[in-house]
C-alpha cells in the first residue's frame, strides 16, 4: 500500500506543475489589462500605469513571472488579490466551505439515486423499466446546468413557491460561521429553526448540480453491472442455486463497483465545475462566484490560486479513489505495485 501510494505521488508532481502553466497561461490569455481594470473609469496616467505595471511584475518577460510564480507557490504562496487585497488562500479557505458543503451534498443525492437506478435497469435489461429509465438519464445528462437551474427555480421557487430562490440561509438567521459548513453551523448555533432553513436553501442547488453525476452513474453502473453479471463466476454462482439478490449483492456488485467509484471520483471536478454556473443561478457564494468575478477583473492572482487550489482537490480525491481500489479489490494493489 505504502509503495502504491508513494507511485502515486510521484505521479501527482508533474501534473502539478502542469496545473501551474495551465493556470498561468490561461488568465494572461484574457484581453484585457489589469491595471487598467483595477483602475475603472477614472484610469490611471501612463506614468502610473508603468509604476503599478512594475509593482506587480507584469513588466517582465513571461517566463521569468511564471518562476516566479511557481517559487512563490511552492513556498506555500498564492499571493494578495488585486481587488481585495487580501491574501488568495485566506480567500479561497473562507469561500470553499460552501461549495464543498453544496458539492458534497450533490454527489450524496446522485449516488443515492444513480446506483439503485443503475442497478435496477442491469437486473431488468431490455425490459420498459430500464429503456425508461435509462432515457431519463440521458436526458439528465444532455440537460444544460443554467437552464435546468433556471427550470427548477420557475418551478419550484416562483410557481409553487417551495424552495428559496437564492442564498445559503434565511436572513432570518445569524449563525456563527464556525466550520463554513452551513448544515453543522447551524446544528451548533441555538437558533431555532436554522438547520431547517438551511436545508431549505440547499436542496435545489444540490439537485440541479447532482442532476448529471446521477445519470452518468446510473448508466456506468448499469454497463459495469451488465459486464460483470456476464462472467463465468456469476454463472457458477447461479448454477449453485444462489439466490438473485445474493449475486447481485456479493459477487456482482462488488467487482462492478470498481468501475463506479473511478466514475464517482471522476464526477468531483464535473462538480466543481459545475458548481460555477450553478453558484452563479441560486447566488450561491462559493469559489464558483469568486473564480467568475476575478476572471472579469481580471485579478490575475486570485485566478491563478483558484484554479490551482481547485486542480489540488481533484487530484487528492482521484487519490483516494485509486486507494479504494485496494479496499474493493486488493489484488489490483499487487498488480500496480
Amino acid at each position: 500500500m505504502l509503495r502504491f501510494l508513494l507511485q502515486r505521488l510521484l505521479v501527482m508532481i508533474p501534473v502539478f506543475f502542469g496545473v501551474t502553466l495551465v493556470a498561468f497561461g490561461f488568465i494572461r490569455a484574457l484581453p484585457g489589462d489589469p491595471v487598467e481594470v483595477l483602475a475603472g473609469e477614472r484610469g490611471v496616467s501612463p506614468e502610473r500605469h508603468a509604476e503599478l505595471t512594475a509593482q506587480l511584475g507584469f513588466d517582465k518577460p513571461l517566463w521569468q513571472q511564471y518562476l516566479s510564480y511557481v517559487g512563490d507557490v511552492l513556498q506555500g504562496d498564492l499571493g494578495v488579490s488585486l481587488v481585495t487585497n487580501r491574501p488568495v488562500l485566506e480567500e479561497f479557505m473562507e469561500l470553499f466551505p460552501a461549495t464543498a458543503e453544496l458539492a458534497l451534498c450533490a454527489i450524496i443525492f446522485a449516488i443515492i439515486v444513480g446506483l439503485p437506478i443503475g442497478l435496477i435497469a442491469a437486473i431488468r435489461r431490455g425490459s420498459l423499466l430500464d429503456q425508461g429509465m435509462m432515457s431519463l438519464s440521458l436526458v439528465g445528462y444532455s440537460m444544460p446546468i443554467f437552464w435546468w437551474g433556471l427550470l427548477l427555480i420557475i418551478l419550484f421557487s416562483n410557481t409553487l413557491n417551495l424552495t428559496p430562490v437564492s442564498g445559503r440561509m434565511s436572513f432570518l438567521f445569524e449563525v456563527e460561521p464556525v466550520t463554513g459548513f452551513m448544515l453543522i453551523d447551524s446544528l451548533l448555533s441555538d437558533e431555532e429553526g436554522a438547520f431547517a432553513s438551511a436545508v431549505h436553501h440547499l436542496v435545489l442547488p444540490a439537485v440541479v448540480l447532482g442532476t448529471i453525476p446521477l445519470a452518468v452513474i446510473a448508466r456506468q453502473t448499469r454497463s459495469a453491472m451488465l459486464e460483470v453479471l456476464g462472467e463465468d463466476y456469476v454463472r457458477t454462482a447461479r448454477a449453485k442455486g444462489l439466490s438473485p439478490w445474493r449475486i447481485v449483492a456479493i459477487h456482482a456488485l462488488r467487482n462492478a463497483m470498481i468501475t463506479v467509484v473511478t466514475v464517482i471520483g471522476l464526477q468531483v471536478a464535473v462538480l466543481l465545475a459545475g458548481a460555477i454556473l450553478t453558484e452563479t443561478i441560486f447566488g450561491w457564494p462559493g469559489i464558483g462566484k469568486w473564480i467568475i468575478f476575478s476572471v472579469f477583473s481580471r485579478d490575475y492572482f486570485a485566478v491563478q490560486g483558484g484554479l490551482l487550489l481547485i486542480a489540488l482537490c481533484v487530484m487528492t480525491v482521484n487519490l483516494v479513489v485509486d486507494l479504494l481500489y485496494g479496499l474493493i479489490n486488493p489484488r489490483i494493489l499487487h498488480q500496480r505495485s
